[in-house]
């Protein structure tokens, strides 16, 4: 049994280990916090990082700073994340295709998403929506199957090498068994303006970057990638209803920092995101936009990054999805 002098001195000790941790959750943050967006600005990640990072400035009374780092699918971003230092100051925006199908498709990815990063929280999910130059004649999924099949070597753009949109296209002309020719570019914008300007007529984008130019009858649609058909396209069938059964990416994206990330401090973040992502002016802006904003706990972000990293693992073999 413990002397009761022997127990306080165990109990003081104990309290002395604990006081670093809870010093940290009470003074954090102290400083501005550089939230990275491993993609080009002006597309779908971007618009959910301001959107959302301007609240959370705002619930932890320090900056939250967007940084675009695009390149490599991502990687190069998310590879600074993972080499910052564990102290909350320094976060990312991960993806599916970041954290779940890059280690798969890349011949050298410079992290290992599954014990490289923390999971903080969920931001929610994307659409991905298949759209064609107006100058393209076909209307609908059969049309452009078709026209693919009569045309072989027939280019369609995407955000990037080993982006979710990349791995939907793989998928398409996969299944559809034609030989479509992938284009990838540093982002939405470029590609976008590539596809109003003629040079392209084909492309997967998330759907908040190309939604205006949808609206505005520049750009048409003929399919959502997911499960389900979109709120702000509600008459554009999914591809699975388009003739291809059992089609389905659903884009999720979600906020990581560093390995060994202080619990205090995730909780602090998973809190302030969690809370900004709630607000129902966030919610109705990013929605309009295309996106279903949805936070959740940091445990449920890792379950899924873990069972995501598994299942786009087999998906990418089967595809034959590579990126030099």
């Amino acid at each position: 049994m413990l002397t009761a002098a022997l127990a306080g001195t165990l109990g003081g000790g104990l309290a002395a280990l604990a006081l670093p941790a809870a010093h940290a959750a009470g003074d954090f943050p102290a400083k501005p916090i550089r939230f990275i967006v491993p993609y080009a600005a002006g597309g779908t990640t971007d618009l959910v990082a301001r959107t959302v990072g301007e609240k959370v400035a705002q619930k932890l009374g320090q900056p939250v700073v967007v940084e675009n780092r695009p390149g490599a699918g991502g990687n190069i971003g998310m590879d600074a994340v993972a080499k910052a230092a564990p102290d909350g100051y320094t976060i990312g925006f991960g993806a599916i295709s970041t954290n779940a199908l890059n280690p798969h498709i890349y011949q050298h990815v410079p992290f290992d998403p599954r014990k490289d990063f923390t999971a903080i929280s969920l931001l929610g999910n994307s659409t991905i929506v298949l759209e064609v130059s107006p100058s393209l004649p076909v209307k609908s999924v059969p049309e452009l199957i078709a026209y693919a099949k009569a045309h072989p070597g027939l280019t369609f753009a995407t955000a990037g090498a080993g982006t979710s949109m990349h791995l939907a296209g793989a998928m398409f002309s996969q299944m559809t068994h034609t030989s479509l020719v992938h284009v990838a570019y540093k982002g939405s914008s470029p590609a976008i303006n590539d596809m109003l300007g003629g040079h392209v007529q084909v492309m997967f984008d998330n759907l908040p970057a190309s939604l205006p130019h949808i609206q505005a009858g520049k750009l048409r649609p003929l399919a959502v990638a997911g499960k389900n058909r979109s709120p702000s396209l509600p008459n554009v069938p999914t591809l699975a209803e388009a003739g291809l059964p059992g089609y389905a990416v659903d884009p999720w994206f979600g906020v990581y920092g560093p390995a060994n990330l202080p619990a205090p401090v995730v909780q602090v973040l998973n809190a302030a995101f969690v809370e900004a992502l709630g607000q129902a002016a966030v919610r109705e802006k990013l929605v309009q936009a295309g996106f279903s904003p949805q936070g959740s706990s940091a445990a449920a972000l890792q379950a899924l990054t873990l069972q995501e990293y598994e299942r786009f693992g087999k998906v990418a073999k089967s595809a034959g999805i590579t990126v030099d």
